[in-house]
Formats: structure tokens, C-alpha cells, sequence
């Protein structure tokens, strides 16, 4: 007779608390189911798998040692927590990860009490987690804070911000630098673990214990000059670090697939340990994913894909997509002129510059994830004739902003932004919508500001952004594939804050930014068919705004619809604003921005949030019937 299968122990796991009837000598072969629950579900789904691969382990060390949710573990950026979701109380549902009404592919605070701090930009874990730390002492409250960081979220500033401001406090809290890279230092094997094991453990803090109690009588200072001695002594074994220097005990780097060297070094932190800590963990990002291991970018990022072999299902387009022409029509800029260069900030392949940097290696820089550098290194670039393209999602620039008015728009740098990911960008959610760059940028003076209407477009305003050496100049595009027009050899130089009619009418005028242009002729054949006289505009610039193009458009129509995928005070605000001093609102003229809605969008197909929205060829009929008083036909629509 056979013995039946055991039940598999991640089915043993519902929550975290599930972990503690757990042997610790089991926990590689949960870690292991873990894995594999991993992989089936983004094959499903698509998402990020390379990252959270690299953390099964120590994923399920830290919910096996701490006692979450009461003890906080801030996952930095959030796309590797696929596991940690899984062990907290979300399995049933990870197969909806980054779909409508499923499961946020990043932290989330209202998806579960055990993500204590929402996130999708990197570097924001230890700033973070001193806020709880601190929060936590001036309440008398016992609980641990453990911030994750890693997958080159170090390589931002604001990381270096918060460890200084931590140490300065000597606050307790743990940081664990996820190394994923090897980039920091590789695990010594054994040797290593020992050290870390001895660093962490009851011996070495009662000797820093007793350095601090033993000159306690004789002022900070001397605490201060005893207790450092013994953190330099300790650096003749295991050398001493930066982050000693900033005030953490630095523990590390130790092998995070060992969970025999993992766990009882957490252990050790959170029974003996006081002040700040740094754990440094070296991982292997798509661990146990073969696949994953083999592939350049470890599966950072992945559509749907065959477990068995790997392979990606990604749908054939009719269209190229933006990304890729920009960096196409980029590279033909650069055959021309040799004063171009690219910027991104970790993101060569998303923003395409990996092919840029291929054919022009010496011209590209990832600057990694500092985005407020990169601007002022473009800047400084500028400076000395060059020119700059700082190829950046919209939502990523917003953390460089102060940078693009003090260093670039003050001082008038032809800086050239190429920003990518403009509007809804579907399953990646709120955290990455491009929605405030026509409205942050068009406010600023000396800033020209375009936006494409399609993949033509965009090449001309790649060209035009090359040339335009008077002031900085930004481009902003959407996620995806074009629309399918034709290509032009090579862009043309479009005329600074000139629009372009795409179809004459007399009734109703829609005038486009951005890549709404095509939903609007569709609009306006519906309106046609109406019986509505519709004109279609495309606006190109949002700042300087086409006034003679405008004025026209609002004399000519009895209603003015202006379109665009970004946030109230963007292109629509600013031509009501040129509407009223011109005096062109008190002739009957009814004038509708619309506009992206005032809130913040979970994931859904862009399609689907675009209608949402009202932002499709129905919502723009619509809103044509609506401002003629035509209720019953808007309703219809």
C-alpha cells in the first residue's frame, strides 16, 4: 500500500503565525514550495519575478523570526514582496496580482495589514521605517522595524539620507541590504557566516553594551570615542564600512539562500540587539528559476510565459512601439550630431536606450536610480555645449522636480526630457501613471512642452527636441505600441507652438494633446453622423500654446473640447486661462477640458481605464451632446 503524499507545508500557511509550528529544519523545503508558487502564478499573470525569486528565503526567515504584523517589514520598491504577499494571508488571490480588482503588483496599505508602507519608487524603506522606529519610541510601544532594501534601490540618495539621519539618531531599527548584483561583496561561505552570527550575537553587543554603560559617567563624547573603538577593533576582523561610520552595526555580507545562516542571525538582532543595524544579504535575483538565472535581466519584468521553457507570450503589434522609435529616431540624431547624449536612470530598457547605448556606448549613462542627479548631470552636460536627453518615466521625473527648476528651467539649459510612460500605464497602476507632467512642467517658464499624437509625431519631436538649443524642452509619450501611421524617413522640425488641423467642421471643435488624437477622429465621425460639424485639432505644444490655433477654434465652434491624458492644471487649464483674458468666453462659447480624474486609478487594461475615464471616443461624444444640451443623445452615447 502506498503512503499518501504529505500535505505540502505551504498549504500549512495561511498567515505568518502558521510559520512558528513550522521545524526550522523544514523551512528549505517550504522555501522551495514557496518558489514554486512564485513562478506558477506570474506565469500566469505577468509582473516582476526576477526579484521576488531572489528573496524566498529570506522572505520566509523574516516572518519565521519576527512576529508581523506587529513587527513592520517595509519591502523597498515593493515588486519583490510576490512572496510575502503569498505568506500573508493573499495566496488565494495572487493569481489576480496586477489585474482589475486583484491583488497591487507592489505594497499596498489597504490590501493588507501586513504592508505597513505602500511602494513602487525605490529608495523609500528606511526613511520610512525611522518614522516607524521613532514613532514607536516616543509611544512607548515593542515592536520591530525592518526595511528591505536592494535591486539598486542603494544607489539612490534618499537611502543615503535616511541611513545618516538613523545613526545620527541611534535609532533601533534594522535595514537589510538585499545585494542582489554582487556588486557590494560576495559571501566568504562559512567563514563569513560565523562572523556574522559572532557580530550579531550576545558576546559582541554585551561588550558594545558595556563600552557604553562603563563611560556613561563620563560624558557623550567619550560614549562616543569608546564605543566607535569597538566598532573599528571589530573592523580589523570583519573591515570596517560606511555604514559604520554612519553609525549602524553592519552585519554581513552572509549568503540570503542559507536559511541555516539566515535565521539565526535574525534571531540574534532581534533578541540582542540596540541602535541601528545593517544585515548585508547577497542574493541571486531569479534564483532557482533556471530561465530566470540564464536571461540578462533575470526576469525583472516578464509577460505570461511557459513555466516549462520560459518563453513570453507577447502579442504581435501592428505598430512599433514608442518606446522604440523614440530610441530608433534618437540614434539617427546621434549619427548626425555628435553632441548628443543619454541619460536614463536605471531604466535603459525601458526607456530603450539599451539599443542607443549599444550603438553609442561612450554617449550613454545610467546614472542608476537617482533621478535628481541625473537631471543636474544633464544639466552640467548643457553647460558645456552638449546635448542632453534625459530619457525618464513621468512618474519617476516627479522625484527630480527641484532639480528641473533650479538646475535646468532657472538657469534656461537646453535640457531635453524625453519622458516616457505618459498617461494610464495599466497593470503597473497608480504608482507609475503619467499624470502630472504637462501640469508640473507647463507651469515653468522657459519650458517648451510637447506632447505625441502618434509614432510620426513623436519622431518629429525627437528631431525638434535635438536642435533646440534656447531653453529646456520636454516630449511626452505614451506606454505601448503606436497607432499604425506611416513613418517618415526622418522627423521633421516642428514650428515652436504651432498646432496642425487634422480634419475642418463648424459646430464642434476637439482639440488634442497627446495621444488621444485618434480616439477624437473617431469622436468625430460619430458626431458627423450626428449631424455635428466636427473640426479635429492636434495642440502638439502645451506650452507655448498655439493661441492663433485656439482663438480660431473657439470664434469658429459653438463648443471647444480640449483633450489630454494628465491632471487638472494642465494644457486644458491653461487655454481657459488664455480663453477668458482674450475675452472669448462671453460670446456663448461653451468651452469642456477633459482631463484625467482626480483620483488615483487602480490597474486595469489601459483600454479599460481610459473609459473609465471618459477619455475614449464614447466619453468624448458624450461630452459634445452634454455641453449642446443634448441629454438623451449623451445618454445614449
Amino acid at each position: 500500500m502506498k503512503t499518501p503524499p504529505e500535505t505540502p507545508l505551504l498549504d500549512q500557511v495561511r498567515i505568518p503565525a502558521d510559520l512558528k509550528r513550522i521545524d526550522e529544519k523544514e523551512l528549505p523545503q517550504l522555501a522551495g514550495e514557496l518558489r514554486a508558487e512564485v513562478i506558477d502564478a506570474v506565469s500566469q499573470t505577468g509582473g516582476h519575478l526576477g526579484a521576488g525569486l531572489g528573496v524566498v528565503e529570506l522572505t520566509v526567515a523574516l516572518h519565521y523570526v519576527f512576529d508581523t504584523p506587529n513587527d513592520r517589514v517595509i519591502w523597498d520598491v515593493g515588486h519583490q514582496a510576490y512572496p510575502h504577499k503569498i505568506l500573508t494571508g493573499r495566496r488565494d488571490s495572487i493569481r489576480t496580482l496586477r489585474q482589475e480588482g486583484g491583488l497591487s503588483g507592489f505594497t499596498k496599505r489597504d490590501e493588507s495589514e501586513y504592508d505597513p508602507f505602500g511602494a513602487a519608487h525605490s529608495s523609500t524603506s528606511i526613511s520610512a521605517g525611522l518614522g516607524m522606529a521613532v514613532a514607536r519610541d516616543l509611544s512607548g510601544k515593542r515592536r520591530h522595524v525592518i526595511s528591505v532594501i536592494g535591486d539598486g534601490a542603494m544607489s539612490a540618495g534618499m537611502a543615503y539620507e535616511a541611513l545618516n539621519n538613523a545613526g545620527a539618531l541611534d535609532a533601533r531599527m534594522i535595514v537589510i541590504l538585499n545585494d542582489n548584483d554582487m556588486s557590494i561583496a560576495p559571501p566568504t561561505g562559512a567563514m563569513s557566516a560565523y562572523l556574522a552570527r559572532l557580530a550579531s550575537g550576545r558576546a559582541y553587543q554585551g561588550i558594545r553594551d558595556f563600552g557604553k554603560k562603563l563611560t556613561s559617567y563620563l560624558g557623550r563624547g567619550v560614549d562616543r570615542a569608546i564605543t566607535r573603538a569597538v566598532e573599528h577593533a571589530r573592523g580589523y576582523v570583519t573591515g570596517g564600512t560606511l555604514f559604520e561610520e554612519m553609525g549602524f552595526l553592519h552585519i554581513g555580507p552572509i549568503d540570503g539562500h542559507n536559511l541555516e545562516h539566515l535565521v539565526p542571525v535574525l534571531k540574534n538582532v532581534r533578541d540582542h540587539g540596540h541602535g541601528p543595524v545593517l544585515i548585508h544579504v547577497v542574493t541571486q535575483k531569479g534564483k532557482g528559476y533556471p530561465p530566470a538565472e540564464a536571461a540578462a535581466d533575470k526576469y525583472h519584468g516578464v509577460a505570461k510565459f511557459d513555466v516549462i521553457t520560459g518563453a513570453q507570450s507577447k502579442p504581435q503589434a501592428n505598430a512599433p512601439s514608442y518606446t522604440k522609435v523614440f530610441a530608433q529616431s534618437l540614434m539617427q540624431e546621434a549619427e548626425e550630431d555628435e553632441r548628443i547624449v543619454a541619460v536614463t536612470a536605471a531604466m535603459p530598457a525601458g526607456t530603450g536606450l539599451d539599443l542607443f547605448g549599444k550603438k553609442f556606448p561612450e554617449r550613454t549613462f545610467d546614472v542608476g536610480i537617482a533621478e535628481q542627479h541625473g537631471v543636474t548631470f544633464c544639466a552640467g552636460l548643457a553647460t558645456e555645449g552638449y546635448r542632453p536627453f534625459a530619457a525618464i518615466y513621468s512618474t519617476f521625473l516627479q522625484r527630480a522636480y527641484d532639480q528641473v527648476v533650479h538646475d535646468v528651467a532657472i538657469q534656461n539649459l537646453p535640457v531635453r526630457f524625453a519622458i516616457d510612460r505618459a498617461g494610464f500605464v495599466g497593470a503597473d497602476g497608480a504608482t507609475h501613471c503619467g499624470a502630472f507632467d504637462i501640469a508640473y512642467l507647463s507651469t515653468l517658464p522657459n519650458f517648451t512642452v510637447m506632447a505625441a499624437a502618434d509614432e510620426a509625431e513623436l519622431k518629429h519631436m525627437v528631431h525638434t527636441a535635438a536642435v533646440h538649443d534656447s531653453g529646456p524642452i520636454a516630449f511626452r509619450y505614451p506606454r505601448g505600441n503606436g497607432v499604425g501611421v506611416e513613418m517618415p524617413e526622418r522627423g521633421e522640425i516642428l514650428e515652436i507652438g504651432k498646432g496642425r488641423v487634422l480634419r475642418e467642421g463648424t459646430k464642434v471643435a476637439l482639440l488634442s494633446l497627446g495621444g488621444r488624437l485618434s480616439e477624437c477622429l473617431k469622436a468625430a465621425e460619430e458626431l458627423e453622423a450626428a449631424g455635428l460639424s466636427t473640426t479635429v485639432a492636434d495642440a502638439r505644444f502645451a506650452k507655448p500654446l498655439d493661441i492663433e490655433l485656439i482663438d480660431r477654434l473657439a470664434r469658429g465652434h459653438e463648443v471647444l473640447i480640449t483633450i489630454e491624458e494628465g491632471s487638472s492644471g494642465g494644457f486644458g487649464a491653461h487655454v481657459l486661462h488664455h480663453l477668458a483674458h482674450a475675452g472669448l468666453l462671453e460670446n456663448g462659447l461653451k468651452v469642456r477640458p477633459m482631463i484625467m480624474p482626480d483620483i488615483f486609478m487602480d490597474q486595469a487594461k489601459p483600454e479599460k481605464m481610459y473609459a473609465d475615464a471618459g477619455l475614449d471616443s464614447a466619453g468624448i461624444v458624450r461630452t459634445a451632446f452634454a455641453a449642446l444640451g443634448q441629454a438623451a443623445r449623451a445618454a445614449r452615447a
